[in-house]
């Protein structure tokens, strides 16, 4: 099974519990879960509503972070073997992306993890990068390998991030 957490992330006009889970397989145990590891259980607990709050057919009543980690709830639910993060965390600030990027790490363990990112701290920790320059792979490699060679751009991103 796959997963993908788009930049502009889907959700539906219905409750948040239909969001998270279509097909009514989980327990309010599984999505309470999920909602605390995807970071929106203070959101969610603040809603009079809770799991029964309404997404509005427009989403406005949704910010794209809270979308982005709804999107988030809903692929830990699933036990998803290859996540696919598309700019996944471009709408919350980087505190946020942080704990999301653990909570990556810590659950998706075991899975194919496929991220594109212009934080470059989310995936200095991944197996292998590949750098895109204009729509073509400038290089690819190990984290440590790119940040060891001065003349990578990789490394030259990194430094300009003040990452080194």
């Amino acid at each position: 099974m796959i997963t993908i957490i788009p930049q502009d992330p889907v959700v539906f006009s219905g409750t948040l519990r239909i969001n998270l889970d279509p097909l009514e397989k989980h327990s309010d145990k599984d999505l309470w879960r999920a909602i605390e590891q995807s970071h929106l259980k203070s959101f969610v607990l603040s809603l009079e509503a809770g799991l029964d709050y309404q997404v509005s057919e427009g989403r406005e009543n949704l910010s794209v972070g809270q979308r982005q980690q709804l999107c988030l709830a809903r692929a830990l639910l699933k036990k998803t073997k290859i996540l696919v993060l598309d700019e996944a965390t471009a709408a919350v600030d980087l505190e946020t992306d942080k704990l999301i990027q653990n909570t990556i790490r810590q659950e998706f363990w075991d899975c194919t993890v496929i991220t594109i990112a212009h934080r470059l701290y989310t995936v200095l920790d991944y197996d292998r990068i590949l750098v895109m320059d204009k729509g073509t792979i400038a290089e690819d490699g190990k984290p440590d390998d790119l940040l060891e060679n001065p003349q990578s751009l990789f490394y030259q991103l990194a430094s300009s991030a003040d990452l080194m």
